[in-house]
């Protein structure tokens, strides 16, 4: 079981900060309680672009791209992604309540096709009734889980290639097809927390995706899905998304934990506490708990830092340390089941040299990674950096607004 590395995709904007360019209360209407940030790069389509083509060229099989009201469209952003990349993945987010299964399975194979099979799909019931309505979906946390269920159900029948039959609460389908199925079948990611969400994990899906809890909690969370697709006759493969801040030394990387973490003011923290913790997502919560909204410590476990669910919503916490240390946790994280690591940094650009100079290579070494094409191949070398990016980050980085 090797590691499969994964960079994020910063749709919603990306900067030099833990404050989310997006963190809202009142719904999201109101900003008058978040403190102003400098330094935020809008997500257009070339700065997407610099990211795409540094993960690629870094050795990362695919980028998570989110969904959300705050969000760039997925979907269209991802497809004119693959125009400017060659074997990079776009694992892409979108919600099952807000789109009809035949068609987002007629999509996935067109995506296909224009990708030449670099499409992964994630899952996202999503766990904020405030949003979900503004999408117009009404239905309550576990009816969405229940509709998830069966829209994932006949995504997979009409992929089969023949008319597709189905009769359920949320869905009634008659002679569904996808008449040139998407080859290969783009593998499901999704995540969930609740107990609404375990049984759907194991009927359906690929790859579990959990956030960066500790790896006891993480080792109860595999231990769980796995007995539940195990009554379904199925296996399930797992995944696990967190941030990274990996430099040359422990001190470095702890010093910018901190001075992320000093950006932050009490009014911001507040506010963005107040917010997500209106959240239905049991994931969400578990988030929250790590911390319980205090500075105080947030190494909740060797190297894994919850700063980042101070005022992020999703996955909050972060891996710190020196590249060998980073890689460590990995590692142990690896020996419980996660195959699938899909990582983060502030700002995008920089943490994905850090990491892919840093940490990979310590992956490598350490044989967790299947061989593959070369990170940075024909890209000169100096001081164990490309001279694209000396010490650690690229010349060039997008403006901010």
């Amino acid at each position: 079981m090797s590691v499969h590395l994964h960079w994020f995709l910063p749709t919603g904007g990306d900067g030099r900060t833990l404050v989310d360019r997006h963190a809202y209360t009142d719904g999201g209407i109101r900003r008058d309680r978040i403190t102003p940030v400098s330094g935020v790069r809008a997500p257009d389509i070339e700065y997407l672009a610099q990211i795409a083509k540094a993960a690629e060229q870094l050795g990362f099989e695919a980028v998570l791209t989110p969904t959300g009201t705050w969000c760039e469209d997925a979907w269209l952003t991802t497809v004119a992604l693959t125009q400017v990349t060659e074997r990079l993945k776009f694992l892409v987010a979108f919600r099952p309540g807000v789109i009809s299964p035949v068609l987002a399975a007629q999509m996935a194979a067109t995506y296909q096709r224009i990708s030449r099979g670099r499409l992964l799909l994630n899952v996202v019931t999503g766990g904020d009734s405030t949003e979900q309505k503004r999408f117009g979906d009404h239905l309550g946390h576990d009816r969405r889980y229940a509709r998830t269920d069966e829209f994932l159900q006949i995504v997979r029948g009409v992929w089969g290639g023949r008319p597709f039959d189905f009769q359920g609460e949320h869905y009634q389908v008659e002679g569904g097809l996808t008449a040139l199925p998407p080859d290969p079948l783009p593998q499901i990611f999704f995540g969930g927390s609740s107990a609404a969400a375990g049984p759907v994990a194991a009927r359906n899906v690929d790859v579990y995706l959990t956030w960066g809890e500790p790896p006891e909690e993480v080792r109860q969370k595999i231990d769980w899905i796995r007995g539940l697709a195990e009554k379904e006759g199925r296996t399930v493969r797992f995944g696990i998304r967190l941030h990274t801040i990996s430099r040359d030394s422990p001190k470095e990387a702890w010093a910018t934990a901190g001075r992320l973490l000093d950006d932050l003011d009490t009014e911001t923290v507040a506010a963005a506490q107040q917010a997500l913790g209106k959240s239905e997502s049991v994931g969400q919560q578990r988030m929250l708990a790590l911390h319980g909204g205090s500075r105080d410590k947030l190494e909740i476990s060797p190297n894994l830092w919850a700063g980042v669910g101070l005022v992020r919503g999703g996955a909050g916490t972060a891996l710190v340390g020196s590249h060998a240390e980073v890689a460590d946790r990995i590692e142990e994280y690896h020996s419980l089941g996660i195959e699938h690591f899909v990582l983060s940094g502030y700002p995008h650009l920089e943490e994905a040299y850090w990491f892919g100079e840093g940490v990979r290579p310590e992956l490598a070494a350490r044989g967790l990674l299947d061989a593959g094409p070369a990170p940075l191949d024909g890209v000169p070398a100096a001081n164990g950096r490309p001279a694209s990016a000396p010490g650690g980050a690229p010349l060039l980085i997008a403006g901010g607004r």
